[in-house]
Formats: structure tokens, sequence, C-alpha cells
């Protein structure tokens, strides 16, 4: 599975296109191709999965239980706009007009690695989001998230 770390500025043109940072480009497997499957991310962003990273999820998205109303919202709104991208001959990508404005991206953006994929932020967004964000409360996080819970006994 292909694994991404860093973060990178870049700009979208008029069109809604942007170029992967070489950054990410060096981090892609070797033979790996430049297909990607781009969709709404959990907060105001969006993800960008390399094929390669998207089939086994959405492997598993496919096998939950279609007769359970959760299964069925949670895929509307997952797969709401999941699109296949590939670069043009320029090199970009292009953001699918309606995810650019579920993300309201405009014209600056940040692309950040989230272990097997990469959000792509509003820039502005995404500075906000960061600033809002206190070192105690992210020491409060890591703590609730990285610590391991002890094993449930089983009763």
């Amino acid at each position: 599975m292909t694994g991404f770390i860093g973060e990178y500025e870049a700009t979208l043109d008029a069109k809604g296109r942007f170029l992967l940072p070489a950054g990410f480009k060096k981090q892609l497997p070797e033979g790996a191709g430049m297909q990607f499957v781009i969709n709404r991310g959990f907060e105001k962003s969006l993800a960008l999965y390399p094929i390669k990273n998207w089939e086994p999820l959405f492997a598993d998205i496919s096998q939950l239980n279609d007769f359970d109303p959760k299964v069925r919202e949670f895929r509307r709104y997952f797969l709401n706009g999941a699109t296949m991208v590939e670069p043009d001959t320029a090199g970009r990508l292009l953001v699918p007009p309606n995810l650019k404005v579920h993300a309201q991206l405009q014209r600056d953006i940040v692309l950040v690695a989230a272990v097997n994929k990469i959000e792509i932020w509003d820039s502005n967004t995404y500075k906000q989001f960061f600033d809002s964000f206190s070192p105690e409360a992210f020491s409060k996080l890591a703590q609730e998230v990285m610590v391991p819970k002890p094993p449930s006994s089983g009763q």
C-alpha cells in the first residue's frame, strides 16, 4: 500500500486543474501509474486516492450490508462525487466542479498527506483549521487516539 508524508502548496487554474507536487509524485510506487479517485473528505476537504489505494477501500464498501439503512446512507455520502482522474498532457489533475464547490476551493490550495491518500484543502480553510487547534487540544487528542486501550475481558 502506498503511504504519503508531507504538505505542499499548489494553485488551481481557472478550469480547476492543479499539478501534483513532485514531492508526492516521488512517493508513488514505481509502475503505479497516475490514475486517482477524488472524492469528498470528512471535513471541508477532498481526498485524492491513488487507484491502488482506492480499490481495496471500494471493495470493503461493496461488501457492506445493503439492507442496512446506515450503510446506504454512508455509501451515498462517501461515494457521491467520487471521480476517476488522470493527469492531462500537461500533467494537471482536474477537480470536478461539484467537488470544488464542496471543499470551497479557491485559487490557493494545500495538499496534505493522510497516510494512504492526499487531502486537498483550500489554503485559508486549512490555515483556519490549524489556527483554531491549540497544542493542548492536540496533546489530548493524541493521548485519546494513540494510547493503546486495554483489551476487553470478553464478558
